[in-house]
């Protein structure tokens, strides 16, 4: 990654890797020749959630243990399906100040910021019309337009690779000739948090992939034929992956960052997992919305059930702190919907109490769930 190089790893006094040559001038453990067990062992190992104290149970985890399985799951499925009308309404409240593509572009690049870089790609994507005003481009200029407005197109070309330089020259071209006029839209590069962030996850890499779908004439239409088109659970996420994966240019194809060095292996500008994050967070909900205004019930249910079914996402350290909480340790989470619907009890309730639980009404609304077995979706 190139760490070895970047002046915010200088504080770093030791590198541990697993095995192999030492990168670096800094004093280096190796752990394989100190581990018991072969790394697939290990793999496996790490796999297995550690358990939290017995402390973090929640007072909502004695009567959730008494609820059967598929009543636990029809809870979670309900808070999910709370937790895709909200977000339902908030594009159908952008898209009636701004239209439904503005509200949906919106969206899409808060997906794609993370929880850090949030705001200031929100930031660009409400400056959208101004950068429209300038004409259509291709994918280059839209990257040089995005790139630009955000403050992280360097002009610091001289201590890039000749590959980078080459790239950024292109960019340049195109950003030269509109800077001045979007000079008022530009961001300071400190509203960016880079910390922790994997280079694949990097904001240029992901400002890379909307400027091919900026560019891109028809990608609206493919996201609605893709939602009209039936596919099985074990292919959602990978079908409409098919839909947002771009041929990067030729920089991006073996590139993580302008710093880093040339990779042997393509670097897709977008994977499964970010798919699932931008269908549970974006996609879905603002078809739900669209479907919702157009009071097209086959659609909503359509809509409701894709994102039932969906694959889970990435586990997190909210959703296991979640699953301690309220299920006493590691529970299975077979669906995105079922994290949604954990990350939305958490914020309607944990989020608004004391670790002790001390006046919190989930325990007794649960008591009041299992009181009524038989409940049925809504």
């Amino acid at each position: 990654h190139g760490h070895a190089t970047n002046p915010a790893f200088a504080g770093v006094i030791l590198h541990v890797i697993w095995n192999g040559p030492a990168k670096t001038a800094l004093p280096t453990l190796r752990i394989q020749p100190h581990c018991d067990a072969p790394i697939k062992n290990l793999a496996a190992w790490q796999e297995t959630e550690p358990p939290y104290p017995m402390e973090y149970t929640g007072r909502c985890y004695a009567p959730l243990s008494k609820l059967p399985a598929d009543s636990q799951d029809n809870l979670l499925r309900q808070a999910a399906l709370v937790r895709l009308k909200t977000k339902s309404e908030s594009f159908a409240r952008l898209a009636r100040r701004h239209g439904w593509d503005a509200a949906l572009w919106r969206g899409l690049f808060r997906a794609l910021g993370y929880k850090h870089n949030t705001w200031p790609m929100q930031t660009l994507a409400e400056h959208l019309p101004a950068l429209h005003t300038l004409g259509p481009t291709n994918s280059s200029g839209w990257q040089a337009r995005l790139l630009g407005l955000s403050g992280l197109l360097t002009d610091d070309l001289p201590s890039q690779t000749p590959a980078a330089r080459q790239h950024l020259h292109q960019l340049w071209n195109h950003w030269w000739r509109e800077r001045d006029t979007l000079a008022g839209y530009q961001l300071p590069k400190t509203l960016w948090r880079f910390d922790g962030l994997r280079p694949a996850n990097h904001p240029i890499r992901r400002l890379a992939l909307l400027a091919h779908w900026l560019a891109s004439d028809n990608f609206l239409d493919r996201l609605q034929t893709w939602l009209g088109t039936d596919s099985p659970k074990t292919k959602l996420a990978a079908t409409l992956t098919e839909i947002l994966q771009v041929k990067p240019d030729k920089f991006w194809l073996h590139h993580w960052t302008f710093k880093s060095a040339r990779q042997s292996k393509s670097c897709p500008l977008i994977g499964v997992t970010r798919t699932t994050d931008l269908a549970i967070n974006a996609i879905l909900p603002w078809f739900h919305a669209r479907a919702h205004a157009g009071k097209n019930r086959a659609l909503i249910t359509l809509i409701e059930n894709r994102y039932t079914i969906w694959p889970p996402a990435q586990d997190n350290s909210v959703l296991k702190l979640a699953r301690q909480r309220l299920f006493g340790g590691p529970r299975r989470l077979p669906s995105a919907a079922h994290q949604q619907g954990l990350l939305q009890i958490a914020r309607d309730f944990c989020d608004h109490v004391p670790a002790t639980c001390n006046d919190c009404p989930f325990p007794a609304l649960t008591i009041a769930w299992q009181s009524q077995p038989t409940r049925q979706s809504t």
